[in-house]
């Protein structure tokens, strides 16, 4: 948990920036997985993390812009709670730990908001992503659960992606933290690797690594042999000789910071040489992405610089063809490149997704492409000081676009389908890496995690 002064700082801005009226904030509740007591793993919302800090179920907050207070609801523990999680602080104690001097019983929530909807005062809400504080806002605002995200407030949604987009000092701290404990994993990962050696297997070892080094897993484990399944969270398979390993995944910290890592080794000690060309190719637009991060670059920008890289290493192993400044305008590239080259990340690995995409990663200078491929691009805004990116450029090869995209005939122009023929098995390859912007450029997180051809063979070498 930060300073209380952290925490006040940033409601005092939420206030600032709203002007008038009451904003409700609702907590995270235990989400049962097959009956009441067995829940999934608790996680905050990131919005009351980041402005109330408590990492517990069962509360709400209300900032009062007019009256400049703010309550904490939630509910003292019974008896028969203690016996089975030990004794905790009181509400007002866990409050007081974030500067809040006013707390109220859970079940007054609803009255308080009700009270100032009676008084014409505005009430901001963001949209709920969760059902049970869906049916909690419906009931307090008597509105449909299905009207409530068109409802949520967009000047408070601005508000927040204003002041979350901006990482501080004490959050860069953390995010360092999560970089290096996803490190570990990928390291790990990369070592253990073999033939004969399962997907689960390894999966299991990044998943021990993030809990046993005081995290948690930021989002579910991507680790395949079928790279070209952009998110594939099964772990089926058993590895073999001449294949790929497409590792993406991350930790986050007891905090929630999150990191977002990705690597691709060979199952084998060494690259193939086919593997080596189609992996130096994405290195080389990754690196050459991260090196070009500054203020004011829109990031729409660098993931079609990162395109236009990649189709060139492309057309040097005949791939594709033609003039390559209109294969990726035209967008011939997605083919190989179907998705965007990064997001924002922070308390979530995408960063506020749940406020809504186009808030957080686009402006009114850069709009969403609505092309196949770029359309995908969570971020295309211009960067600013603060802001930590993911930077993931990747090729696949998917044999069921390929083959779509050739019986209808398209961009034939630029994309050597003869050849495609005998890369249908190859599978995908990325490569990312965490970025955030500074003042004068940008800087990489963490700690390095081995990612040349060189680096990459010598930690296989270590198994």
């Amino acid at each position: 948990m930060f300073p209380p002064s952290t925490y006040a700082t940033r409601r005092d801005r939420l206030r600032k920036d709203l002007g008038s009226g009451l904003i409700v904030i609702p907590g995270n509740n235990e989400a049962p997985m097959n009956y009441r007591a067995n829940t999934y793993h608790f996680r905050q919302d990131s919005n009351f993390l980041y402005f109330f800090g408590l990492d517990q179920p069962g509360l709400a907050a209300v900032l009062d812009v007019d009256a400049n207070e703010d309550t904490i609801f939630g509910d003292e523990l019974t008896m028969e709670d203690v016996v089975w999680t030990g004794p905790q602080p009181t509400i007002a104690e866990q409050a007081a730990q974030v500067g809040v001097a006013k707390t109220l019983p859970f079940n007054e929530l609803g009255d308080f908001v009700k009270k100032a909807l009676a008084q014409k005062r505005p009430v901001h809400f963001t949209p709920p992503y969760r059902h049970d504080n869906m049916i909690l806002l419906s009931e307090m605002f008597g509105q449909p659960v299905a009207k409530l995200k068109e409802n949520a407030s967009e000047v408070l949604i601005r508000a927040i992606v204003a002041q979350r987009s901006h990482k501080s000092a004490e959050e860069i701290v953390e995010m360092e933290k999560a970089v290096n404990i996803s490190g570990a994993m990928h390291v790990a990962v990369m070592r253990a690797a073999a033939a004969g050696k399962k997907e689960a297997e390894l999966a299991g070892i990044a998943a021990g690594i993030a809990t046993g080094m005081g995290g948690a897993l930021s989002y579910g484990i991507i680790l395949s042999i079928n790279g070209q399944v952009l998110h594939n969270h099964h772990h089926y398979n058993t590895l073999q000789s001449g294949q790929l390993l497409l590792g993406d995944h991350g930790a986050e910290t007891a905090m929630h910071y999150a990191g977002d890592l990705t690597r691709t080794c060979p199952v084998d000690k060494k690259f193939t040489d086919r593997q080596r060309d189609i992996y130096n190719i994405v290195l080389d637009a990754e690196v050459s992405a991260i090196e070009s991060l500054r203020p004011g670059l829109a990031y729409r920008d660098v993931h079609l610089a990162a395109a236009r890289r990649m189709a060139e290493g492309l057309k040097s192993l005949g791939l594709m063809q033609g003039d390559l400044d209109e294969a990726v305008a035209q967008g011939a590239h997605a083919l190989f490149f179907p998705h965007g080259l990064g997001h924002m990340i922070g308390l979530d690995v995408h960063d506020m997704e749940d406020l809504g995409e186009d808030f957080v990663g686009y402006s009114g200078e850069v709009q969403r492409s609505t092309q196949f491929g770029t359309a995908y691009l969570r971020l295309g805004r211009a960067l600013e000081p603060g802001f930590v990116l993911t930077v993931e450029p990747g090729l696949y090869f998917i044999p069921e676009l390929i083959d779509q995209w050739q019986a209808e005939g398209k961009f034939t122009d630029f994309i050597n389908y003869s050849a495609l023929k005998n890369w249908r098995t190859f599978g995908g390859i990325r490569t990312e890496d965490n970025v955030l912007v500074t003042e004068t450029g940008h800087q990489v997180l963490g700690k390095p995690v081995p990612k040349t051809v060189a680096e990459v063979e010598a930690l296989r070498g270590m198994r």
